[in-house]
């Protein structure tokens, strides 16, 4: 009897590992604002350590990030937003000191010192889809020395936030 149980013991792993390897392998949605946020953050850091104006290793450089400008309509705060910046741009290989800007660094900065501002606005339409819902947005950065006004470097990166992870 037991020698009729054997086959039957690979041929019940065969069809029962395959299905198990499915469950694993699919992506499953951010679970937390950290996770939504980080794929965001990691493309406007990659960005802007790309910046023509900033010197190259930038690993000299401060950047003193400005608090964002966050549309409300997204559901992400201003903190959660800076929080993601700060630890991509810190996270970059040989990239640039990072501080929060504070109004009194507006006078007497160093010639290694670049103001990068942010804002996250709402890009159309929450979108439905049949498992989630995505919410458009731009980011706007931009670079400037502190204390002044002109943009030395503008850029923007569109795409779509999870709402469940929100």
């Amino acid at each position: 009897m037991s020698r009729r149980r054997l086959p039957l013991l690979p041929l019940l792993l065969l069809t029962v590992l395959p299905l198990a390897g499915c469950a694993v392998g699919t992506p499953d949605a951010p679970q937390t604002v950290r996770q939504a946020l980080f794929g965001l953050g990691e493309r406007a850091a990659q960005r802007v350590a790309e910046a023509p104006p900033l010197p190259r290793p930038s690993s000299d450089e401060v950047l003193l990030l400005a608090a964002p400008e966050v549309d409300d309509a997204l559901g992400v705060g201003e903190n959660r937003l800076l929080e993601s910046l700060t630890r991509s741009l810190l996270g970059l290989g040989q990239g640039p000191q990072v501080l929060d800007w504070q109004p009194a660094l507006a006078s007497g900065a160093a010639a290694n010192q670049w103001r990068l501002d942010s804002r996250l606005v709402s890009a159309g339409p929450r979108l439905a889809l049949s498992d989630r819902t995505l919410l458009p947005y731009r980011l706007e950065l931009t670079l400037r020395r502190p204390g002044d006004a002109t943009p030395l470097w503008q850029t923007r990166l569109d795409g779509a936030l999870d709402a469940t992870a929100l």
